[in-house]
């Protein structure tokens, strides 16, 4: 077995630079196109995390903007002893579960059904026509489902027409978690299908002829060529949404809700907003949202690890 002399390291190691320097070099235009989302990331993203000591401290506003003085853990006691955050909390675990476990697989449902359609021109049609709520405006979309639900609006209108009474959808709050969760897979379902029609492209087709030479019919290309193809795609996006689903639609549900609907439509970001911005409770909000995100980074390792170990495909 051959070793190399401390002479022959020292010259690969140089000529492993000037290789790296020559890429840099040629590719700088590159390169360059890094610049700007990397100072996005560190301007908006990374250097606002020290502003998170204040949840340790007593903030005052106006004052220094890491707090006067030093409280240790005593707003994270103060939150998780108080039973109105636990009702919140409930509240966001309830619609980022029913947002997650009804609308993550709409999108893979309507990828799959275009996917069979042969008319190029009913395909673009249908692609259209749900990506357009996607491009539409929160404020819009609030506006619109308030005009549908209200007393005097479409649904009720319709309900009267055939016999029956008219719900008060948008003050009674049974109704606010299929409100929201509807809403959110009709503006949402078009766009997430960009991804997986996409990962439809790359199956190879051989896969598909070989699955009909023996017998398969499309029920059974699907469940075994086709989901198999995108399962990565489809573990990938799992694993994200896991990690984000605490950070439920803060506009949507704060231009719908209203105080008789709270017990089932306010979450943490909307609980922040009014403890935090419209009180001025700066470190108590910043405790909390410490513990929201502590709670989205257990949850996304635990997804990532599980997937990694029972599918294979991970992100890191």
């Amino acid at each position: 077995m051959s070793t190399m002399t401390p002479r022959a390291t020292a010259m690969r190691q140089g000529s492993k630079k000037v290789r790296s320097r020559r890429r840099w070099h040629q590719n700088w235009q590159l390169y360059s196109l890094l610049v700007l989302p990397v100072a996005y990331f560190i301007i908006f993203r990374y250097l606002p995390m020290a502003g998170n000591v204040i949840a340790f401290r007593q903030y005052v506003p106006g004052g220094s903007i890491f707090g006067e003085s030093w409280t240790g853990f005593q707003n994270f006691e103060l939150f998780l002893a108080d039973p109105s955050f636990w009702l919140v909390f409930r509240n966001t675990v309830m619609l980022g579960g029913l947002a997650l476990v009804i609308g993550f697989p709409a999108p893979i449902i309507l990828a799959l059904l275009l996917n069979e359609l042969r008319s190029a021109g009913f395909k673009r049609f249908v692609q259209t026509t749900t990506y357009l709520p996607h491009f539409l405006s929160i404020v819009i979309v609030a506006g619109m489902i308030l005009q549908l639900t209200s007393l005097t609006g479409s649904i009720n209108h319709l309900l009267t027409t055939v016999g029956l009474d008219k719900i008060s959808f948008i003050q009674e709050p049974g109704w606010f978690p299929a409100i929201y969760v509807g809403s959110e897979i009709w503006q949402t379902v078009g766009w997430g299908t960009i991804l997986y029609l996409a990962a439809l492209t790359q199956i190879d087709e051989n896969l598909y002829e070989a699955a009909r030479i023996d017998g398969a019919n499309r029920w059974q290309q699907t469940w075994h060529v086709t989901l198999p193809g995108i399962a990565p795609t489809i573990v990938t996006l799992l694993i994200l949404n896991i990690g984000s689903f605490l950070s439920v639609g803060f506009e949507k549900i704060l231009l719908l809700q209203n105080p008789s609907t709270y017990s089932t439509s306010d979450v943490i970001s909307t609980y922040l907003y009014r403890v935090g911005i419209q009180s001025g409770s700066f470190s108590y909000a910043a405790a909390i949202g410490i513990f929201e995100a502590l709670i989205g980074l257990v949850l996304i390792g635990a997804a990532n690890l599980i997937s990694k170990r029972i599918v294979g495909a991970s992100l890191w």
